[in-house]
């Protein structure tokens, strides 16, 4: 009949302290003895004993607390379990067994259901249930350890599942905390499973040859021949590297083009593709159309086998001839061990290399230097020849001139003089007339700038006159018109005694020979007679001869050239006088003598 359970002020503050009173009144209001004992003062007095003699009891230490996270970790109860499924839309199962583990983590008391996964069952096998803590009603209490045993159904989310064994920790652990495990029941298996694990009696085998099992037998399993495709009937036909593809499983026959870098031709590798072909037709009626879109098998009276591929056959394949020349190691097995073939000797089909024609170098035309015309021999678009850079560098600006008289049988050319240049830069020669007066003959240049060959040379191995074929008297051959060698200049002389080493010395010592006339001619005259009395001397015989008559000198210096017969440059005094008197030469005796 008690109201009123409020209980009275205990705490409270004095001088700015809190502190503690024991209450005057009970709960409710209830009236309190003055020395009534608190139940932790009755709980020390049922604890401590004597204390006079040996003093107050010591208290044990308090059991350490673990927990449960702790004490249960990884630790885990293993259930097996099978539960039933329906199948409704097969016609040889109505329902299926499907075995299961379930776990239970003691931990956190939470559960997961795993289903070991089987090879090829066509379902979605593995974690059915991740973990979690599984509601057990609508009330909200969830699943617990106590809750499980064997032999009993545990339902899950609308699916029964029926826990027949376990293993021996859980069995243990079960038994540990007072709960009677259950015997363990067999695990139901799987009707449609066990049907299926049955040996299945094998079936007769036709006696006509079955494309399954010859696609199981022989899948993956190619014949590789290398042949080669003969392409030259055709207008820029070639010879075609080809590989055939046999496939055994189903008897279709591929062919792939093997290309090569830079062949010119488009990077298509397979030139058939993989299909059946036809050996042998059937005799088609007159009024079959002769085009049709698939050939079936009564059009075809006989189809490739690989009977008809051999090292060393020519096959035709859609119109194009192949001939096989090599195949690989699991074709030669292939054959070896169905056909007793052992004969795979490869045969040689790599070209012979053409026999290289020798170039046959037309003869010079006479335009141009030898070697600028072969230019036009060798490449399509002609380069100059290479020079001697260095050469042309030493020897820039130095030229040997010679003086030239023309061999010809014509009257006329007898008198004719040429200047000959020879130019040591690129070893050219070029030929120049002085123009004379009233001669008859217009003077100029004669030969251009060019290389000129030896007579006996060819324009195979041509052969140019060199500064060591010039000497005096020397016949030289030019076009066909020969020159004779006069006269040379002083720079030659020098040119050549300076390189002594590098010309003959017939060469250098007939230029000497030339010029030592001339040089005895100087010694002589400046060392006899005082040069001013023979340069007044001169001025006076010419000034008689300005006075006189004109007078032909060029008759007159040609009339003593021929006296000179050796070319020495001198003439004794009575050929020089009788000289003077057949000309009429206008002046005094005196003067002549003094001459």
């Amino acid at each position: 009949q008690k109201t009123s359970f409020h209980r009275c002020q205990t705490m409270d503050f004095k001088n700015g302290y809190a502190f503690f009173r024991l209450p005057r009144e009970g709960v409710g209001g209830d009236t309190l003895f003055a020395n009534q004992l608190s139940q932790d003062e009755l709980d020390d007095l049922c604890t401590k004993g004597a204390t006079l003699t040996y003093g107050q009891v010591k208290r044990p230490a308090p059991s350490r607390f673990t927990p449960a996270f702790v004490a249960y970790d990884k630790k885990v109860l293993k259930f097996d379990a099978y539960f039933m499924e329906e199948v409704a839309i097969s016609a040889e199962e109505h329902y299926r067994i499907r075995q299961v583990g379930i776990y239970y983590y003691l931990e956190d008391d939470s559960m997961c259901i795993i289903e070991p996964k089987v090879k090829n069952s066509g379902l979605l096998q593995g974690k059915l249930m991740r973990r979690h803590r599984v509601p057990k009603n609508v009330h909200g209490d969830y699943y617990h350890w106590k809750d499980l045993n064997l032999g009993i159904d545990l339902t899950i989310y609308g699916r029964t599942y029926r826990l027949v064994n376990c293993d021996s920790f859980t069995k243990v652990f079960l038994e540990s905390q007072g709960i009677v495990v259950n015997p363990p029941e067999e695990l139901v298996s799987d009707p449609y499973t066990e049907q299926h694990r049955t040996p299945v009696q094998k079936r007769i085998v036709p006696t006509g040859p079955d494309p399954f099992r010859q696609f199981l037998a022989y899948d993956t399993k190619v014949l590789r021949f290398y042949a080669i495709w003969d392409d030259t009937n055709c207008a820029f036909g070639d010879h075609h590297p080809c590989i055939i593809h046999y496939f055994l499983a189903d008897d279709t026959v591929e062919v792939r083009e093997v290309h090569k870098r830079n062949d010119g031709r488009d990077p298509f590798p397979v030139l058939m593709r993989r299909q059946r072909l036809p050996k042998i037709f059937v005799d088609k009626n007159q009024n079959f159309p002769s085009c049709v879109l698939e050939i079936t098998d009564h059009e075809v009276q006989e189809w490739y086998s690989p009977k008809d591929f051999a090292i060393g056959k020519t096959v035709t394949l859609l119109g194009r001839t192949f001939f096989i020349y090599d195949c690989d190691k699991f074709t030669q097995d292939f054959y070896r061990e169905k056909y007793g073939i052992t004969d795979f000797q490869p045969v040689d089909v790599n070209e012979k290399p053409l026999e290289k024609v020798p170039q046959v170098i037309p003869p010079y035309n006479g335009f141009g230097i030898p070697e600028d015309s072969l230019q036009n021999c060798l490449s399509l678009f002609p380069k100059p020849p290479r020079k001697d850079i260095i050469k042309m560098l030493e020897n820039n600006l130095k030229v040997l001139r010679y003086q030239v008289a023309l061999e010809s049988p014509v009257p006329e050319d007898k008198n004719r003089r040429f200047i000959l240049s020879y130019f040591l830069a690129d070893d050219t020669i070029s030929i120049y007339e002085p123009p004379v007066r009233n001669s008859g003959i217009t003077g100029g240049k004669y030969l251009r700038r060019t290389k000129v060959t030896k007579p006996a040379s060819t324009p195979e191995n041509p052969i140019y006159y060199e500064p060591s074929d010039f000497t005096i008297g020397s016949t030289i051959e030019v076009f066909g018109h020969r020159f004779i060698i006069t006269d040379a200049d002083e720079y030659v002389l020098n040119y050549l005694e300076r390189n002594a080493k590098s010309f003959p010395a017939a060469t250098v010592q007939s230029i000497r020979d030339h010029f030592l006339p001339r040089k005895v001619v100087v010694e002589t005259t400046s060392s006899g007679f005082p040069k001013k009395d023979l340069d007044d001397l001169i001025v006076e015989v010419q000034k008689e001869l300005k006075l006189q008559e004109p007078f032909d000198t060029r008759q007159f210096h040609e009339a003593f050239h021929h006296c000179d017969t050796e070319g020495s440059g001198f003439l004794d005094k009575t050929k020089f006088l009788t000289l003077c008197d057949r000309f009429n030469v206008p002046t005094s005796t005196i003067l002549l003598k003094k001459v």
